[in-house]
Order: structure tokens, then sequence, then C-alpha cells
């Protein structure tokens, strides 16, 4: 099988890979972009992005992701399909193993494996995912203008986005299997105070009903009772889960969620290598930001390519 050599491989094809390519084609670095699926990652699942600077009328996220690719593809991107199944970068060249058999080495790599939101693995629920099913209030909250919303969840994130969603929503509906919230304090006394917010505590959606669209949700207490809600959308926002099956946490000194710490120039604690995007170890991530970390994410990786020689 054969074995190919590049200066710099981009693991991931999302946001963060996409600028990452950007930047390292326009730099006429010798670069490989790596994809195992379509490129643009989560974006491709959501369905209209308000939020990205230079699109005032928004901007479908597979839209969003075609121009990204478009661009970096005007530099002569250099890009191809494939899935890594292994690496090793405790030495240098860094080797990826590739399913076909293949493999490749780098100098340097950038991680954009990304992450996936954490599913509750209900009925109903993949089917209606984009219609009514979301899995971020800040990317879809202003689609539920002056409707009835759930929000599944107890963290931080959950209450942060259930009070986010009450300046669109006319009510907001938070359920939560504990009787308690585990969010901070501050955020808690927030949402408490917030009277488009009611709470469902104990509780678990058990499934998800509609037809062209969300319209209700059954739940099951922990004392065995059920119960229906109607809804006009749920946010599952019980955590995310990174894309790491293909790394070496160990050398990498994955946190507990199994995300890589890096420094604010995204380098990891191995010498030449970078993450960027949702597979770093951080608190948001939007797309906006996970493009200004493919971003650094090159520049630290061409310092480190010229320091080498």
């Amino acid at each position: 099988m054969a074995t190919t050599h590049h200066k710099l491989i981009i693991l991931g094809g999302g946001p963060a890979g996409l600028t990452a390519g950007l930047y390292a084609a326009r730099a006429r670095m010798d670069h490989l972009l790596i994809e195992k699926g379509a490129e643009g990652g989560q974006v491709l699942l959501t369905d209209w992005v308000d939020n990205y600077p230079g699109f005032p009328e928004g901007i479908s996220g597979f839209d969003l992701a075609e121009k990204m690719l478009a661009h970096a593809k005007r530099f002569e991107l250099n890009s191809m399909f494939a899935n890594v199944l292994s690496m090793n970068i405790s030495q240098k060249p860094i080797q990826l193993e590739l399913e076909d058999g293949n493999s490749l080495t780098c100098d340097s790599l950038i991680i954009c494996t990304g992450a996936h939101p954490r599913p509750l693995d209900i009925p109903g629920e993949k089917e209606l995912t984009g219609k009514g099913v979301s899995y971020c209030a800040t990317c879809d909250a202003p689609f539920y203008r002056n409707q009835h919303v759930a929000v599944v969840g107890g963290g931080n994130t959950a209450v942060q986005e259930a009070s986010h969603l009450t300046k669109f929503a006319d009510k907001v509906t938070l359920i939560h299997r504990r009787d308690e919230l585990r969010a901070t304090k501050i955020l808690q006394e927030k949402a408490f105070a917030n009277s488009k917010i009611e709470f469902i505590w104990d509780s678990t959606v058990t499934a998800i009903n509609g037809q062209d669209g969300v319209e209700e949700l059954e739940l099951l207490n922990k004392n065995g009772d059920t119960s229906t809600l109607q809804v006009d959308g749920i946010f599952v926002l019980v955590g995310v889960l990174p894309n790491n099956e293909m790394l070496p946490l160990t050398e990498l000194k994955a946190d507990t969620g199994g995300f890589i710490p890096t420094d604010i120039e995204t380098r990891t604690a191995v010498d030449g290598v970078m993450a960027a995007g949702d597979i770093r170890s951080k608190e948001v991530r939007q797309i906006i930001n996970a493009a200004g970390e493919g971003a650094t994410a090159v520049l630290a990786a061409e310092n480190y390519l010229t320091n080498l020689n």
C-alpha cells in the first residue's frame, strides 16, 4: 500500500477545517485536507444560519458550507475523502492509517474532527430533526417567535439556552430528569425569576410525535407516571460527544469528556499538532469561533514548520 507525505494535514472539513484549508492553500503550503463525509460538518444539519457575519439576510447551513468550500477551492485547496482509522503522533513524521489500507504522513497536523450533539435516542427524534427538533437554541431560537418550546437538560447550556429562547418564544418548558438543576446558581436564579420559563422535574422525554413538525412530547416521571406535552419545538441540550475515535487521547491529554485541550494558539500537548473547532476542550461551540480557530491553527502550524528548518 502507498504512503504519501505532506507538510500539513488538516483532519476534518467543517468550518474549522475549511478555514484552515483556505489559509493553508492561500499560503501555498504543502497541505491536504481529509474529510470522511461531506464538507461542512454540523453546519449541513443547520436549516438556517442567522448569525454568521457577512450574511445580513441569513443563509442556509448547506449554502454556507458550500461557500466556505468554494472559497478554499479558489486558492486550490488540496482535499480528499478518506476515513482515518488511527494515527501515530508520538514520532515524526506523524502517520495516519486510512480505512483503504493506505497511509499518510505529515510534519504537522491540525485536528478538526468536531463533535456531534448527544441525542436522546428516542422515537421521533431523528425523523423530526430540523423539523422542530434542534440542538442549538442560539442558532434556531428566532424561528419560534410566539410559540411554546421545550428544553431538555439541566446544565449550564440548557439553562442559558432556555433563557435565550424566552426572547422569542411565548413559553419555554424546561424538562429535567432530576429534581434540581446542575447549572451554576446565578444561572438558576435568572431562570427561576423568568416568568416565561416553567419546569417539569424528575421526568424524561420518551418520544417525540408529529407529522410535518413537532407537535407533542411523551413524558415519563420517575414515579412511573406518563403524560404528554403539546409543544411547537424541542431543544435537546444534554451535551455533545467528540468525534475522537481515531485520536490517541492519552498523548493528547484529552479531558474527561474526550475533548482536546489546547493553548490559546490551538497548540495541543504534542509538538506540531493543533486542534480547532468543536473537538477542542472549551465552552463555546459556534461556527464563527470554529472558523477563527481554524485560521489560528494554520498560523501556528506554519510557525512550527518554519522553525523545523
